[in-house]
């Protein structure tokens, strides 16, 4: 499990003759997808011990699309160097150390499918594309030369290792050819024998022909063949070898000396364990070749099913090979090999590399030709991450290319121990869900809406649940069943399944009876909750751990929580307002127990939302609450959140997933980001942490890479703002598209497709998408998946207004399109001048034409036909003669009887057909009256015209009935549906048109029509509003949505997708509907929603505006009332940035005091007077609870928050419960403090206290009220202010008190943060106390004025020993509790390197504690040497949590200032001017120092000043 990051790249390029390479010293490389990855073989790689020796090290990013070859520079010194060619037409030359371009060309006109880099010349680098055009390219000189030799697609390339000048060039026909290109590419042979594509040409890697002692007339398989051509004085005399392996089955050896083939073998045909051949194995072949360098009598090559085979060439003519991995089973390829690079690494191993289309790199040792290592790859999106909670370290990620890896992240002998799941899955694995407790039980979902249950520990297919989704499955969850299955007979499973599809629909599947109904929840959910609306489009399900709560988030944005047995609605948040993608509850094991209250939910905005449901689950509400506050935001990303997870080892820590490219860890507690990922290329899908390793991640992207990363190791803390993800927007841009391709000839490589294609069992693992997987069309296919996957692309949301508009929006346009129309028409209608030829008017087509022409033959035919016509008219009886003169004379039929004419007409109608006027035929069927038949014919035909069905009736009613049908079918044949509908509607089939309009997509119409033509109570009406309401909704146009869901008499549907896009003007509007129609619970927070808006860009106006729309928001208006008066004195004293133009009238021009000056626009503006009035007020806004403040709360979050406590205070002070008005104003100061921004603090004070505690005191009376304790906090935390103001004024005298204050400001943020007394940690101590103050300058002389004397005096107050003493037990346990957790850590460090170098001495993770223990505090030596047990640190905890308990609940309910942190103040200023602090205070101080300073924080301190 080692502690190191890790890389699961994209699978290696397919159908490339060279697309990897390596280099000794033990550097390899692979082109996947767009770039290349780089591996380190061998000792350098700083594997860990006992695993294998190699290690992704990094990425060559450059090309914008798919990388076809990539060769290293073989050339020692320069082995840094390598060459890539692309599909973008590009050569680029790299150094791999620094992973940068040294240059790059684009001569290639052509797609690049040949690349090597010679190696006899050290800057020549050699590419062929597939017009047969060869550059070579000079990298020193930057020079190319251009040679054409033959116009045939090249597939592969070679350079002689002997001869610097000689290259040979394999064709896709088969033919090879060796060039000269000193003699501008001459051939020097043609070696022909081959008849398919040549994959692969290897040079025997010894010069000369003695190597091999192959008698010519051995090699009797074949005659001899004939060279091309003849070449009197070749320059190769001495001659070598070359192999070639082709698409034919065949590996040839050919001599260069003689120009022909000396060899031929033929590939094996390897029965396969367990089962015959694969009829498909013998269609799909890449024969590759690799001639070692030390074994020139031996030779390597792949075979059909993926076998690697080692030839004795020594043999020739007993084809004797041997087998790589003979022994083992399954260390094989299972797939076709497609390179093959051989690496020798710094401890002398010879390698072989080897890619393949199984998506697996591996390493073979050519000594024994076994397997050492096999490197996975992904074909496709990384779409999801799950760890099973059984089997430890088990990870499981669901891929684009339609397998399932299942991760043993824990294997020792292996970093990379995967294993494939396929069969069953058939498409991309978009969801992933481990059964909570039974071992091996993995349930998946797939992007075409499948959801099955596999058993990872057998061989088995899985089970495939009977009830598929209609789109891509987002989610799957275990959850207790809930009825009808809970309610089942006999015995039930302890969990179900639950899937949520793109559809928007929750199913609950049986998992013992897959194969029966799974049952939609949506049911149960409105049978509960007795719904009248439209449930929403579920997109998200998450089940809380102890499987009693259920929260689902929605399109919309909201998330519902729901309860069992029979999911009863508790709560509802509306706080994300785009479409949910992730919700995850807290985990149970948190050291709070409230804690697993907490939920985490990301969704198409940036930001994510933590939400504590603790109150609201154990109140068990009668009617479901709304909750729009959430209880931490954590805002940094810059594009939408796909997976968040909690940390299984920290309370409240995050890890989020985003489109920004990014993955995010956050302290949710403090609201605070500590570390930011950014090892991805694309937008990131998934995160999961390891469950071992609390500093260890996993993360997978759109980039088909799964990263394992350390949070320790990353440099940046929180997302990118801004330029990385545009920056990242370029990249995916970039990425390849479909290019607008010339149509190629048939013969580039059209191969390759069908190869894909013709797949055996397994091949329907590719992606959708076409040829070359991890090529180019991988991506677009994944590019498409990716809209229903999370539904935010281009026309799938709301918040993008669609470019593009389904042809819902051509009913909208309907009406300017005829409109258009006519207008062209009309501009057509003034003819031209023409030719007076050509203005005569056109003759009629002739009804009879041929008969016509009959009439019009010589005067001795027409004389024939008379003669012909007088026998006939008036002989008795026809004999033969006649009638067949009669027959060849039709046209006479015009004068003889019926029959005759009927004949004529028919020849006549034919004669039209064939010329192709039918409209004649059918007058002249009319003509005999025959309309039934017109019809008929005209139908089959799909000829059927208006004027035809306009005289059906003739004919009769039915006839009619049924030519109208078939004109209206003949129409939408035609695509004019509306024409179609309205013939419909002329023979009174409404529904049938309405429902022919609908199902085209023609709402607008089909509304029109249902409403004129049928009762208003149809039901077909509603259905109609909201079909179409609910593709407008989907495609942005929410206004005309809301029209219909209004239609439809649903008007809470309407408020809400009014509300969908979330700007200021469509919730003011949104909000003004739901009053209208009495949704008032909506209104009022829509109309809250609209004034945060508002309040964000500043708009006190119309901010007040929008709260007046609700009689329920007066309290909020106060509030904002106050915010602004608070604002407007703020920028007045210039304590805040933000200035603002558009106050209202009454923020101006009043005087007096903070307070009075409130209550008198309240009276003014909002006629607030009685005491009804204020405790009317008062109940509205007492219900409303906010969440404490961190120190990264945004500033106009926290001044409304504040507002809201001081608007309480007023409140209660004008109904004179001072009680309440002591505990809000104590919470105001407390959320200031808390934020860390002395600056409010301050102003509050002194806003509301201008005088001091004193008239409180006086207000509270005795002694015995509940509200004391309060009281003394909000007193001491104002003596706490002054303190602060009155220290830092003696180092910078100055007489406006606001300076001070402003001054301080800067480092306030981390001086207030320690305050936070749980989290008090050293760090953040030190800067206050430590930070020498500025010395004042010498002849200063400083005279205490009376208020400040005063000021020090009253410091007593601060000096609460209760306070101190259970401040002093609280950092004692937050100090023992992170010491336990860093020996969790260094604990778990220790195991592992146990585990992998077979144990050092045994108390080392002993001593590693002990060195954690103290190694924050080295100045505490004596503390150095006493390391802490686990038991006395667990005594420690108990004694401090004991004396925590014994505390009255009065000391703990409220914060107080730091006991300690005022001492060490108050000394200082002692110190610093003397005499200012009476002896006796001093002493106490000291005394409160040496008694509780004991924690680390403060032992330092204590040192300096009580010694």
């Amino acid at each position: 499990m080692g502690q190191e990051p890790r890389t699961l790249p994209p699978s290696p390029n397919w159908y490339c003759a060279r697309c990897s390479d390596a280099v000794p010293g033990g550097l390899f490389g692979f082109a996947a997808r767009t770039s290349v990855f780089l591996v380190r073989v061998g000792p350098s790689a700083g594997a860990i011990p006992g695993t294998p020796p190699f290690r992704v090290v990094g990425e060559l990013v450059g090309h914008t699309e798919r990388v076809s070859g990539f060769t290293f520079s073989h050339h020692p010194g320069q082995y840094n160097l390598c060459a890539t060619s692309s599909d973008d037409g590009t050569v680029k030359i790299w150094d791999a150390e620094t992973k940068t371009v040294v240059t790059e060309h684009a001569l290639h006109q052509h797609t690049i499918s040949a690349l090597h880099w010679s190696p006899q010349v050290k800057d020549l680098i050699v590419s062929g594309d597939e017009k047969g055009v060869v550059f070579c390219y000079w990298l020193n000189r930057n020079d190319s030369q251009h040679l054409f030799i033959e116009p045939r697609t090249i597939f592969c390339l070679t350079c002689s290792p002997h001869h610097e000048d000689l290259v040979a060039i394999g064709y896709k026909d088969g033919i090879v050819v060796i060039i000269d290109i000193s003699k501008k590419g001459e051939v020097i042979h043609r070696l022909r024998g081959h008849d398919d594509e040549i994959h692969s040409i290897a040079w025997c890697p010894l010069p000369g022909e003695d190597c091999l002692s192959i008698n010519q007339e051995e090699n009797s398989e074949e005659p001899e063949i004939p060279n091309g051509k003849v070449i009197a004085q070749t320059p190769v005399t001495n001659g070598c070898y070359l192999a070639t392996g082709s698409k034919d089955q065949t590996i040839r050896i050919w001599s260069c000396s003689r120009g022909r083939g000396v060899m031929i073998l033929k590939l094996p045909f390897l029965k396969r364990r367990g089962g015959g051949i694969d009829p498909t194995i013998k269609e799909r072949l890449w024969l590759t070749l690799h001639w070692p360098k030390d074994q020139p009598t031996q030779l390597v090559s792949s075979c059909f099913g993926g076998e690697l085979l080692l030839w004795d060439l020594t043999q020739s003519w007993r084809r004797k090979f041997t087998l790589f991995s003979a022994s083992s089973e399954g260390q094989n390829h299972s797939r076709i090999v497609f390179n093959l690079c051989p690496l020798q690494t710094e401890d002398d191993k010879q390698l072989l590399l080897s890619t393949s289309m199984d998506r697996d790199v591996k390493c073979w040792n050519m000594a024994t030709l076994e397997c050492c290592w096999t490197l996975p790859s992904l074909g496709g999106f990384a779409y999801s991450l799950a760890f099973s909670p059984v089997d430890m370290g088990c990870l499981a990620i669901g891929v684009g290319d339609g397998m399932i890896r299942i991760w043993n992240t824990l294997s020792i002998k292996n970093n990379y121990d995967v294993k494939n799941f396929w069969q069953g899955v058939k498409s991309k694995v978009t969801a992933l869900c481990w059964h909570p407790t039974k071992e091996g039980c993995l349930a998946f979902g797939t992007d075409d809406g499948k959801v099955g249950l596999y058993d990872t520990y057998s061989n088995k297919p899985p089970q495939i649940s009977s009830t598929y989704h209609k789109k891509t499955v987002y989610t799957l969850a275990w959850g207790p069943p809930l009825p009808p299955i809970a309610l089942g007979e006999g015995d039930r499973p302890s969990l179900t399944l639950y899937s949520c599809g793109g559809e928007g629909i929750v199913l609950q599947h049986n998992p013992w009876k897959l194969g029966g109904e799974a049952y939609d929840i949506n049911k149960l959910i409105r049978d509960a909750n007795s719904i009248k609306y439209k449930l929403p489009v579920h997109t998200e399900i998450s089940w809380k751990a102890d499987g009693k709560i259920m929260a689902l988030g929605n399109e919309d944005g909201s998330i519902e929580i729901f309860q069992v047995p029979n999911l009863k609605l508790i709560c509802t948040i509306q706080q994300h307002h785009k479409l949910v993608n992730t919700i995850s509850w807290h985990h149970e094991h948190g050291s709070q127990p409230e804690l697993s209250y907490l939920m985490a939910s990301g969704s198409n905005n940036a930001v994510i939302y933590v939400h504590n449901l603790k109150s609201v689950i154990e109140s068990n509400p009668e009617s479901p609450v709304t909750i729009t506050e959430p209880y931490r935001t954590l805002s940094g990303h810059t594009a939408k959140i796909t997976s968040v997870a909690w940390s299984p080892h920290h309370d409240g820590r995050l890890v989020s997933a985003s489109y920004d490219g990014t993955a995010q860890v956050w302290d949710t507690l403090r609201e605070e980001p500590l570390c930011n990922f950014r090892g991805h290329r694309g937008r990131l899908l998934c995160v999961a942490w390891s469950p071992l390793d609390p500093d260890c991640i996993y993360s997978g992207a759109d980039d088909f890479c799964v990263y394992k990363w350390l949070t320790s190791m990353q440099e940046h803390s929180r997302p990118p703002q801004g330029k990385k993800s545009i920056e990242l927007e370029k990249k995916r841009l970039s990425q390849p598209k479909p290019k607008p391709k010339k149509k190629k000839k048939p013969t580039s490589r059209a191969p390759i497709k069908q190869e894909v294609c013709d797949g055996n069992e397994d091949e329907s693992i590719r992606e959708s998408s076409g040829p070359v997987e991890n090529g180019v069309s991988d991506q677009e296919g994944e590019e498409e998946a990716r809209e229903p996957e999370f539904p935010g692309g281009v026309a799938s949301v709301a918040s993008r207004e669609p470019v593009t508009c389904t042809p819902v929006s051509s009913g909208f346009d309907k009406s300017k399109v005829t409109i258009n129309n006519k207008v062209t028409l009309l501009k057509k209608e003034p003819p031209k001048e023409k030719p007076e030829s050509l203005t005569k008017k056109r003759k009629a087509r002739s009804m009879l034409p041929l008969t016509t022409s009959l009439d019009h033959r010589s005067k001795e035919e027409l004389h024939q036909d008379c003669l012909v016509l007088a026998t006939a008219k008036h002989s008795k009886e026809l004999n033969e003669d006649m009638s067949a003169d009669l027959d060849e004379r039709f046209h006479l039929g015009l004068f003889t009887d019926r029959a005759a004419l009927y004949r004529m007409i028919e020849v006549e109608g034919k004669g039209h057909l064939e010329n192709g006027h039918p409209e004649l035929f059918h007058q002249l069927m009319l003509w005999k009256g025959d309309l039934k038949g017109v019809l008929q014919t005209a139908a089959e035909r799909g000829e059927l015209t208006d004027t035809l069905v306009a005289m059906a009736p003739v004919a009769g009613y039915q006839v009619w009935l049924w030519a109208v049908e078939a004109f209206a079918k003949q129409l939408c044949f035609q695509d004019q549906y509306v024409k179609a509908a309205s013939h419909l509607l002329s023979i009174h089939k409404v529904y049938e048109a309405v429902e022919l309009l609908k199902s085209n997509h023609f709402y607008r119409e089909a509304i029109a029509v249902a409403k004129a033509r049928l009762r208003p109570e149809d039901p077909i009406l509603k259905d109609l509003y909201l079909t179409w309401g609910a593709i407008l909704e989907k495609d942005g146009h929410y206004a005309v949505a809301a029209k219909c869901y209004l239609g439809a008499a649903s008007a809470y549907d309407a408020a809400k997708v009014l509300a969908k896009k979330g700007d200021a003007a469509s919730l003011k509007t949104a909000a003004e509907l739901a009053s209208i129609v009495g949704e008032d619970e909506l209104s009022s927070s829509l109309a809250l929603r609209c004034a945060q808006e508002l309040l964000l860009a500043r708009n006190w106006v119309g901010a007040q505006e929008a709260l007046k729309l609700h009689g329920s928001l007066k309290g909020q208006r106060l509030v904002f009332c106050l915010l602004e008066l608070l604002s407007k004195h703020l920028e007045e004293r210039q304590l805040s940035e933000a200035k603002s133009s558009s106050y209202n009238a009454w923020a101006a021009g009043i005087e007096g005091p903070f307070v009075e000056r409130v209550t008198a626009v309240w009276k003014s503006a909002f006629s607030l007077d009685t005491p009804e009035q204020y405790q009317a007020a008062l109940q509205q806004l007492q219900s409303i609870k906010y969440p404490s403040a961190t120190n990264n709360t945004p500033s106009k979050q926290l001044l409304l928050h504040i507002c809201h406590d001081l608007t309480l205070a007023v409140l209660s002070q004008q109904v004179a419960s001072w009680d309440a008005a002591v505990e809000a104003l104590l919470r105001a100061v407390i959320r200031s403090y808390d934020s860390g921004n002395f600056t409010i603090m301050q102003e509050v004070h002194s806003a509301f206290l201008p005088e001091g505690c004193g008239h409180l005191r006086d207000k509270l009376g005795e002694h015995q009220s509940p509200t004391i304790p309060a009281f003394k906090s909000l007193e001491a935390f104002f003596i706490y202010g002054h303190l602060y103001e009155f220290w830092w004024s003696l180092s910078r005298p100055s007489p406006k008190s606001s300076v001070w204050v402003r001054a301080a400001q800067r480092r306030t943020t981390s001086i207030e943060q320690s305050e936070q007394i749980n989290s008090a940690s050293p760090e953040e101590t030190d800067p206050k106390v430590s930070e020498p103050e500025p010395s004042r300058p010498p002849e200063l002389d400083v005279r205490l004025t009376e208020a400040s004397k005063q000021i020090l005096i009253t410091c007593k107050e601060l000096f609460s020993e209760k306070h101190a003493s259970l401040q002093n037990s609280q950092r004692t346990v937050a100090e023992v509790q992170e010491t336990l957790a860093e020996m969790i850590r260094q604990h778990q460090k220790s195991q592992v390197c146990k585990s992998t170098t077979n144990g050092p001495d045994e108390n080392e993770s002993e001593q590693v504690a002990e060195q954690s223990l103290s190694s924050p505090q080295r100045e505490c030596k004596e503390e150095k040497n006493q390391p802490l047990s686990l038991p006395e640190l667990t005594k420690r905890l108990t004694e401090a949590n004991e004396r925590i308990a014994k505390f009255p609940e009065s000391i703990k309910t409220w914060p107080f200032p730091d006991v300690l942190e005022c001492c060490l103040i108050l000394l200082h200023i002692g110190s610093q001017c003397p005499g200012s602090v009476t002896q006796d205070m001093q002493q106490q101080a000291q005394e409160l120092l040496q008694k509780y300073g004991n924690t680390k924080v403060y032992k330092r301190y204590c040192q300096t000043f009580c010694t």
